[in-house]
């Protein structure tokens, strides 16, 4: 029971970083779009963007691989404190080499050369991951101190955001402000790392164990972040920065609603490792599956949800010229359902088990759909065409591993209670979309904003009501719990 009640804390605190991570952008997105323009907006992610091909060289497939190896050797601070510093010193020694290519680079290349400012500020990026060991406070489920930090800083990084930035020239402070709320939280990481390891150089480093695992875990970092960033720098190179500004505000809505749909799998690696350790299979094949089941639960309504609102979102969330946007988002959105149900089967199921090369195979295979696509589909459709090979890989990067996992997982499928669900979201989209005539205030973006407010909890309300009228497992367990803690406390 007290690791189970573990695994309860862990989902609050992830979720609560969740909310942090929804509540952050929705805070600052309108204002910065509005002031910055798609253009200007555009530049910041472009090179974002491009920083983030250094840094994943930078992390070496470390910060995936370093939660498992961590998990496996929490329980002696010897083999711990040994096992950090070898990654620690890979890590520093290919950031080293990460910034020498990149500083060649950006002397090099007009379009880099054009915003060195911008690009010298966003490349901080690297520093800070690599001292930032997230991976060890992950394997160590540190996820109270993970979320109170997160949150400090990104508030910090809103005020920042309302006093510094005036105008659409202020982009650069813009990303240094971003830089500093994702990052800029690491440097605490390193310095709190004591409590949990000894920083006194151990000897009998063996740093080829960690190699071949670690360039499995690199090859998977370089296929997801191919095909994850490469619409961005595509878009950049072949269209206009206002093309990227769209393209990203789409981007945007969906990360936030990702990072809700994988907030309890995310909390599930380094226990998942840490029962295969153990031998505890029908525990890891327990958790794993209730993750699945959460993941269709959440994710299916919400893309439908925000296809069907996409309009409202991006007006909501950015302003009249990103209309741009709305197709794009329209889209990408099937995205939410299939990077949710990769990331249980991928990083819960088959890294904890060894199989990481299996993930690998469906990440290169989703980046050559996705480079394929957008070369064919960018020129003609723009954002459009982005978020086309976007969803392309997903599905493709789905198939994969639905393969390698069927074993696993066909028989969670099976069980999946698809006519509850669809009778929910069928029920929900009827009595949600004649909120969308709604006009009430000239301002289109808080007329967009009580559009929302409105329609989802008339959606999600009537959704959640058709799933506990039609005894969906999960949910009775979720409201039973929930309830049987009021009840005791009465």
């Amino acid at each position: 029971m007290k690791q189970q009640k573990s695994i309860k804390m862990n989902f609050i605190m992830n979720a609560l970083l969740t909310m942090s991570a929804f509540i952050f952008p929705l805070i600052t997105f309108p204002y910065v779009s509005t002031i910055l323009t798609p253009t200007r907006y555009g530049t910041v992610q472009f090179a974002t963007s491009v920083i983030s091909y250094f840094n994943m060289f930078a992390q070496l497939g470390i910060p995936t691989y370093g939660i498992r190896a961590v998990a496996q050797v929490r329980d002696d601070k010897e083999k711990l404190s040994r096992t950090v510093q070898e990654l620690f010193l890979i890590n520093f020694a290919i950031g080293c080499v990460s910034y020498i290519i990149f500083f060649i680079m950006l002397g090099t290349i007009p379009r880099m050369s054009a915003e060195k400012p911008l690009f010298l500020i966003t490349s901080l990026m690297i520093i800070f991951s690599c001292f930032g060991m997230e991976w060890l406070y992950k394997g160590l489920e540190q996820y109270t101190y993970i979320t109170i930090r997160s949150i400090l800083f990104k508030f910090i990084a809103l005020l920042g955001m309302f006093a510094l930035i005036h105008t659409k020239e202020d982009y650069v402070i813009y990303g240094a402000i971003s830089i500093f709320a994702a990052s800029a939280s690491n440097i605490l990481n390193f310095i709190n790392a004591h409590r949990y390891i000894s920083f006194r150089p151990t000897g009998s480093y063996n740093f080829k164990k960690h190699l071949k695992a670690v360039m499995v875990f690199f090859a998977m970092a370089c296929a997801t972040t191919v095909y994850t960033h490469l619409d961005t720098v595509m878009l950049g190179f072949m269209k206009t920065d206002a093309d990227v500004g769209y393209y990203n505000a789409a981007v945007k809505i969906k990360t936030i609603l990702v990072s809700v749909v994988t907030s309890l799998g995310a909390v599930l690696l380094p226990r998942a490792s840490y029962y295969i350790n153990l031998g505890k299979k029908d525990e890891f094949l327990r958790i794993t599956k209730k993750a699945l089941n959460f993941v269709w639960i959440v994710a299916l309504p919400l893309t439908v949800y925000f296809i069907f609102f996409a309009r409202e979102g991006i007006y909501f969330l950015s302003s009249n010229d990103f209309t741009g946007a709305i197709e794009p988002m329209q889209l990408i959105m099937p995205t939410v359902v299939f990077i949710g149900l990769t990331n249980i089967m991928g990083i819960q199921i088959l890294v904890p088990i060894g199989k990481e090369r299996f993930v690998l195979y469906s990440e290169i295979a989703g980046a050559v759909v996705d480079f394929i696509i957008n070369l064919l589909l960018i020129p003609r459709m723009a954002s459009s065409g982005a978020a086309i090979g976007t969803l392309a890989a997903e599905i493709v990067v789905w198939i994969v591993q639905f393969y390698y996992t069927k074993d696993i997982v066909a028989e969670v499928y099976k069980k999946i209670h698809y006519r509850s669900l669809i009778l929910g979201i069928a029920g929900g989209s009827i009595l949600a979309l004649p909120v969308k005539q709604l006009q009430l205030i000239e301002s289109v973006r808080w007329n967009s904003f009580i559009v929302i407010a409105i329609s989802g909890m008339i959606f999600f309300g009537v959704y959640g009501l058709v799933l506990t009228l039609t005894k969906e497992p999960l949910v009775i367990e979720i409201e039973n719990q929930i309830f049987g803690k009021i009840r005791r406390k009465a």
